[in-house]
């Protein structure tokens, strides 16, 4: 008889059960690998039963396995919502079988019904064209996090609890995945997390010794070394290890109902009495052998606790007798006919072990069942803009939309749903409006002697920490679970994350197809501190490459927006936190710059994603004719590069035709098929002609522009000038002119591209070429850019 912490006695019966069912989860994880017939060895096991190609992964399934049955058994003696969060990769077919077991994955599925054909097509469909892949993904029920790129379980599970009071996110740390730098940050959770208005997190760091080809390095660590480690990082660690599973059950049991009494007692506390500091959260070291319960030995070397369990621990085995006969006595030593009816469902008293209904993991509303609550914009004109004369007035574009974050915090404080995760560069992105309505999070008072600190409490609901990866993870984990939110980050290091954003842009690619998940709130990205602008910074800083990242994902659930000014920022982010199921990228400076559109204008401009502006341009006022060249613009500096060289063009050149057009939504540029966002062909050319040479000042890489044009007519007609890998400490305008995309450029380039001489052409080219020679000799005299630059505004050019 074994006893909890809570003093509740485990009967032998109790844990015979508990270890039965998990004989009942292991078998057709084993089955998903292995057959295509004959699923609970009704008969001797053939070659025709084995599928033709063998694939998937074994090792860190028992583990799996072992953690979601003592989770039932959890829930069903609490009640607790529990979110169930697979860490190690390769996990899919351990939790399918779970999520099967437990009924949720036959009523999303009819077809995979409890029976022997529902068996059959369980494990037939594993790794198949048209069926289940091999990580936890959006097909399976109750997921949030695939497993899929290692690194990224805690922190989805720490976002998912964030203003989840009553959530369990039930963590499983592979101890080849704790090796990744983003879940070796991951650990500073318990920091971050109130215990008075979040959820709560369990790590499970299971520890089986082996990664795919070689041992890890925690698993070669001794339990004293890793329980001070996670000590170090705030939580308060129990231990469980062994081979042998009956002591194995009786331990985990002991240790889980130790931590949901710790997590409770922490949480009452905290809701009663207040939070002075950060709590010691339980979190539990599993310390199992890899491959548990496989094959000991396969052709004399030892597979069972070694690497050589890690994918599939018998191949060949259609071909191979020796193999067949030790693949029927490996799945036959969990009896399976003690386990499931003549019918092939889970004999009575282990279906009895599930949870029921909305508690069972596979069916956790927070994960795939809970819709998402609506966030109310404040109207923006609270916060726009008045440009007055157009480019006459400037202001830090970024800094209303720091306002309207300021009063969504204020108007969801009854509940909750909103939060803004930045790498301590609030402030610095002038969204430092937000701290008139809250603080930074931490839970860690200043040490004595330190100075104090600014708008930081244990309270507070801005998400600072330096890392891309934990603000992308929490936000991730956030907004899977139904809330809102944005990252806001420096352009160039949100590549830290980068892999992640393809990872969340697959997810929701693949959630989009299944009618049962709920649409999930867009994931938000800001980016500041463009390459354009970093003043005190150098080439480090410089770097637009999340554009090309993004522009190379599934247009059906990527945006990228460049807005020219603050109300089309405002506007865009409004559209950013109504959307759903998207990566919204919007890219915008932080620092003063002209503003050009009224609200309403901002709106229509949005709307069309791209526009003419006749104002900046001096085309024929009845549209007859042709412009001599386009100038296209995207981005705000590009922007007002273009519109000063259109300025110069039509003051010194004042026979050309000038057309400006500015792009604020980049996926209007492909073709319709390519993107939702595609303008139809006959807007295209309504904006660039058909014929025309358009010369194109662009906030990213070239490429990225061309690539975007992809199916267009004559695209050899566009000129790109972008970001071209040039760059350092210098002044704003020298970093247009690093690359090619200054004003002086864009016009000689323009007047390269005119199919007629006109007068003035030459002597403005003789202009351009002096003043690009006359900035590089005034910046090394001066530190700042010549005047004519700096105090340069837009003015009718005539």
């Amino acid at each position: 008889m074994g006893t909890t912490e809570e003093g509740q006695a485990i009967s032998a019966e109790d844990l015979e059960l508990l270890s039965r069912y998990w004989d009942a989860a292991n078998y057709p994880t084993v089955a998903q690998i292995y057959l295509q017939e004959n699923p609970l060895l009704r008969e001797p096991l053939e070659p025709e039963h084995i599928k033709p190609r063998l694939l998937g992964h074994w090792g860190t399934g028992p583990g799996l396995s072992l953690v979601y049955v003592h989770l039932n058994r959890l829930i069903r003696r609490t009640s607790a919502e529990v979110l169930f969060v697979a860490g190690p990769g390769h996990g899919g077919p351990s939790v399918v079988a779970n999520v099967y077991l437990e009924g949720t994955y036959s009523e999303i599925y009819p077809e995979v019904g409890q029976d022997v054909a529902g068996l059959r097509r369980l494990a037939r469909q594993f790794s198949t064209p048209g069926g289940v892949g091999s990580h936890v993904g959006p097909a399976t029920p109750g997921s949030i996090h695939e497993g899929g790129e290692l690194g990224y379980s805690l922190m989805h599970a720490t976002g998912a609890v964030m203003d989840n009071p009553g959530l369990i996110a039930a963590c499983v740390v592979g101890d080849g995945e704790a090796e990744t730098g983003p879940l070796a940050a991951s650990w500073a959770a318990p920091f971050f997390l109130n215990p008075a208005r979040d959820g709560a997190v369990l790590p499970i760091l299971h520890l089986n010794g082996h990664k795919i080809s070689g041992p890890t390095v925690l698993g070669r660590r001794s339990d004293e070394d890793v329980e001070a480690l996670l000590r170090a990082h705030g939580w308060d660690p129990v231990t469980v290890s062994g081979d042998q599973p009956g002591p194995v059950h009786r331990a985990m049991a002991s240790a889980l109902d130790g931590a949901y009494a710790a997590i409770r007692r922490i949480q009452e506390q905290a809701r009663s009495g207040g939070v002075a500091e950060a709590a010691r959260w339980p979190a539990i070291i599993l310390r199992t052998p890899k491959g548990w319960t496989g094959p000991e030995y396969v052709d004399g070397s030892p597979v069972e606790g070694t690497f050589r369990s890690h994918q599939v621990p018998l191949s060949g085995v259609k071909d191979n007798p020796e193999h067949l006969a030790l693949l029927e006595q490996w799945m036959r030593s969990y009896k399976p006919e003690t386990l499931f009816d003549d019918g092939g469902r889970l004999v009575p008293e282990l279906a009895a072990l599930a949870p029921e209904g909305r508690l069972r993991m596979g069916a956790a509303p927070p994960a795939n069942g809970r819709p998402s609550v609506p966030l109310v914009i404040p109207d923006l004109g609270k916060y726009a803009a008045h440009p007055g004369e157009r480019g006459s007035t400037s202001s830090e574009t970024t800094k209303p939309l720091g306002e309207l974050f300021r009063d969504l915090y204020g108007n969801t404080a009854d509940n909750p749903r909103f939060r803004l995760f930045c790498p301590d560069e609030t402030n610095s992105n002038r969204l430092g409006a937000v701290f008139e309505s809250t603080d930074r999070c931490l839970l860690l008072p200043p040490r004595a002697g330190d100075a104090a600190d600014d708008h930081v409490s244990a309270g507070g609901r801005v998400m600072e920490v330096l890392s891309e990866h934990l603000c992308q993870g929490w936000l991730e984990g956030y907004l899977l679970t139904g809330r809102h939110g944005f990252f806001a980050s420096y352009e160039a290091f949100a590549m830290v994350s980068a892999s992640m954003t393809v990872q969340h842009a697959k997810w929701l690619q693949h959630a989009r197809e299944l009618e049962w998940r709920s649409p999930v709130p867009s994931l938000n990205i800001l980016l500041t501190s463009t390459c354009w602008r970093n003043d005190h910074n150098g080439f480090s800083h410089q770097g637009p490459g999340l554009i090309d990242t993004v522009l190379s994902l599934s247009g059906e659930v990527t945006r990228i927006y460049l807005p020219p000014d603050t109300n089309t920022l405002l506007v865009a982010a409004e559209h950013a936190l109504h959307s759903t199921d998207y990566v919204n990228l919007v890219v915008v400076d932080k620092q003063p710059h002209p503003q050009y559109l009224t609200l309403e204008e901002a709106r229509d401009h949005a709307e069309a994603g791209a526009s003419r502006w006749a104002w900046a341009g001096n085309e024929d006022s009845d549209g007859t004719a042709d412009p001599d060249v386009v100038l296209a613009c995207a981005g705000d500096i590009p922007t007002e590069e273009s519109l000063a060289a259109a300025w110069l063009l039509q003051r010194h050149v004042p026979d050309a035709r000038v057309r400006v057009v500015n792009v604020m939504d980049a996926m209007v540029l492909p073709p319709r098929d390519t993107h939702p966002h595609g303008l139809d062909d006959g807007t295209f050319r309504s904006l660039f002609t058909d014929s025309c040479d358009v010369v194109v000042a662009w906030h990213g890489y070239a490429r990225s522009f061309h690539q975007l044009l992809h199916g267009r007519p004559n695209p050899e007609r566009f000129h790109v000038r972008g970001y071209s890998q040039q760059g350092t400490t210098t002044t704003p305008f020298d970093m247009v002119v690093l690359n090619r995309m200054s004003r002086y450029h864009l016009a000689l380039e323009a007047l390269r591209r005119m199919p007629r001489q006109l007068p003035g052409a030459e002597a403005l080219a003789d202009h351009c070429n002096r003043q690009l020679d006359a900035h590089a000799e005034y910046i090394r005299e001066h530190f700042e850019d010549l005047p004519e630059i700096r105090e340069w505004v837009w003015t009718p050019p005539g």
